[in-house]
């Protein structure tokens, strides 16, 4: 599931999952000086089902052994979010600092491995940001383009690719 800020994404994507018991994997971090980031969390949590399990995964190798660690006959899983998953790779690399590209490739890498040898459902939440304007920061730009090819990388193995516009929901594949 891929769309802009705001476009509800992650409401669409929860409403694909209507099984009882659904593994919800967090991607984000918590800062204690942003209360408008806990604010943005505490809504996705109060729009899940109680029966939901909450896996917090900030660490970007958690997802990858998570994934590689499933069943078949295990609830289905969703991820949200990629962009998250990303800012914390390029973040735990020092990617923004102009070093650790290749261990952000890894654990691209790992991550694309691991969603296509999943074993239950899956469905992942990620940002589309490559519609807008070029960011006029190299951060921006260096986010931009890997959040990009990461979201290529993870279509190529998925079964199904939906694009969220104004929250409608466009089947790619």
């Amino acid at each position: 599931m891929l769309g802009g800020a705001r476009s509800g994404k992650s409401a669409h994507a929860e409403g694909l999952l209507t099984d009882a018991i659904v593994t919800y994997v967090a991607t984000s971090r918590r800062y204690p000086d942003d209360p408008d980031w806990d604010a943005r969390i505490a809504l996705h949590v109060a729009r899940r089902p109680a029966t939901w399990h909450t896996v917090d995964a900030p660490a970007p190798g958690d997802v990858s052994a998570l994934l590689t660690a499933t069943q078949p006959e295990d609830p289905p899983i969703l991820v949200d979010d990629m962009s998250t998953w990303l800012v914390n790779a390029l973040d735990d690399a020092g990617t923004w600092e102009g070093r650790g590209l290749d261990l952000v490739e890894r654990e691209i890498s790992e991550l694309v491995t691991s969603v296509s040898t999943c074993r239950t459902r899956l469905v992942l939440v990620s940002a589309e940001v490559g519609l807008g304007v070029v960011p006029s920061t190299h951060s921006g730009r260096l986010f931009r383009d890997h959040l990009g090819s990461l979201n290529a990388r993870l279509a190529e193995v998925c079964d199904e690719v939906l694009l969220l516009v104004a929250g409608i929901p466009l089947r790619l594949r």
